[in-house]
């Protein structure tokens, strides 16, 4: 068994802050005890970083490492986060990628602890326990907190009552799920097709749907602050129904997590030239019998229009992942013979303003996942569900987060390159000249941070492929 060790210096471990050397100590000792063998180890020196790079560096590693007999070891929690909420991103982080995570000072698995030490004294977050007492005193009459859910609304008694419109469409979803075996993804596209629209008045999505069929909201039980209320509000699918459906999705979603995910190089730069929206990384696993009678696999990788992805709508708009990449670096290699997008003299304002505003929205969008986050530590606190289960729905929820983490840095660097035009320019034309000589040598996530400087988007319409450079 390989042991990775992650370090913060002045972590705390029982109310003491520890420095590196203490902690690389522990790891030695607990890899001796245990008769691990020292694979790699990575350190932060900052505990309130908000992107800690040692962090994604060792999360990096275990991509590209394999997590096969793997594990990482951390001194304590503490190494994982001031809060426990902090600490439950990071600690799900490392076990969507298939590596169990055990603490130093006890040997255990940090999932367990995590959650046995929220089931004690809380998450620690910034939420005073007076306000969060007096919501669940709410709850547990059955009183709703926050927006209702898709099919209901606030009833006078703030009670969940049925809206019978969409009610109708949550039974079809779960009938189409159950019973016609369709996946999520045609069932959004299915919804688009008859023209049914989400109560904003949008476009149904994998996510979307994904979220109706896990809501356990739809038995009639209403669920908040770790108070579970059977029986509050009428229920849209029996229990029965609804554990069927849960097994399903477990199904599927163990067999994705079974494989290992590569990142795609372009992810977030392309687009769809005919809808405008943007185009995804999808991998297809095929086997084949040969003539001979030898059975072959093998792996897919190509960009796909995320609406027609997850919504099941406009053109299959498809590129192999191999062949579009080569393009990029084709035109890259050209350098002037690419479209190249050019702002306007005085935009430069209005551009730093949009930036920042895209900034604020996805720093909103991430602080709204940390607490679908710690609303799942919290259900597994209290026993609502297992460990494994937070374990998989949290996978989901951190995937999310990391995209959203990567397009933040991307933004700040961008915005950091505004503020000095001269050196923004020069400093395009060295990574556009560095890029193409170095593109084979280049680790992954520098020339996929070289290609966001670079490339503003790519857009893509069947063949052909056009690259907009920055100015």
């Amino acid at each position: 068994m390989r042991a990775v060790a992650y370090f913060v210096d002045g972590a705390k471990r029982g109310g003491v802050r520890r420095p590196i050397a203490d902690q690389s100590r522990a790891f030695l000792e607990f890899c001796q005890a245990h008769g691990y063998e020292v694979a790699a180890t990575f350190l932060d020196t900052d505990l309130d970083a908000p992107d800690p790079p040692g962090f994604r560096q060792m999360l990096e590693y275990l991509r590209q490492a394999g997590h096969g007999f793997t594990l990482v070891v951390v001194d304590s929690l503490g190494v994982l986060g001031k809060d426990l909420g902090k600490a439950a991103a990071k600690l799900l982080a490392i076990e969507a990628l298939g590596v169990r995570v055990v603490t130093a000072d006890t040997g255990g698995e940090a999932a367990r602890q995590l959650v046995d030490t929220w089931a004690e004294r809380g998450e620690g977050t910034p939420i005073s326990e007076r306000v969060r007492s007096a919501m669940r005193r709410k709850a547990v009459r059955g009183e709703v907190l926050g927006r209702p859910p898709y099919g209901y609304r606030v009833g006078p008694r703030n009670r969940l009552e049925l809206v019978p419109d969409e009610a109708v469409v949550v039974r079809y979803i779960f009938r189409l799920y159950l019973q016609e075996g369709m996946g999520i993804r045609r069932i959004a596209g299915q919804l688009n097709q008859e023209g049914i629209r989400t109560r904003k008045g949008g476009r149904w999505s994998m996510v979307t749907v994904r979220d109706i069929l896990r809501n356990r909201v739809y038995l009639g039980t209403y669920s908040r602050f770790g108070v579970r209320v059977p029986g509050s509000h009428p229920a849209l699918v029996s229990p029965e129904d609804f554990r069927r459906v849960q097994e399903r999705m477990e199904r599927r979603g163990a067999k994705a997590r079974a494989r290992s995910v590569t990142p795609f190089l372009l992810s977030g730069l392309v687009h769809c030239a005919r809808c405008g929206n943007r185009m995804i990384g999808v991998s297809r696993r095929q086997s084949w019998m040969t003539k001979d009678g030898e059975r072959r696999a093998g792996l897919y990788r190509y960009y796909q229009c995320e609406t027609r992805t997850n919504q099941n709508a406009c053109d299959y708009n498809t590129q192999r992942a191999a062949e579009l990449e080569a393009k990029v670096r084709e035109q890259l290699a050209e350098g002037g013979e690419t479209a190249t997008r050019v702002r306007r003299a005085g935009d430069s304002d209005a551009f730093t303003l949009d930036l920042q505003n895209q900034i604020e929205r996805l720093e909103g969008r991430r602080r709204r996942l940390q607490r679908q986050l710690e609303e799942l530590v919290a259900d597994a606190a209290h026993g609502h569900i297992t460990v494994e289960r937070m374990r998989a729905l949290g996978s989901d929820v951190v995937a999310e987060m990391q995209e959203v983490d990567a397009e933040i840095r991307h933004l700040r660097d961008r915005l950091a390159a505004e503020r000095d035009e001269a050196d923004r320019r020069r400093r395009m034309a060295e990574l556009r000249d560095r890029l193409a000589a170095l593109w084979d040598q280049l680790p992954f996530e520098e020339l996929q941070a070289a290609l966001r400087e670079v490339v503003d988007r790519v857009e893509v319409d069947g063949a052909q492929v056009r690259v907009f450079l920055r100015a």
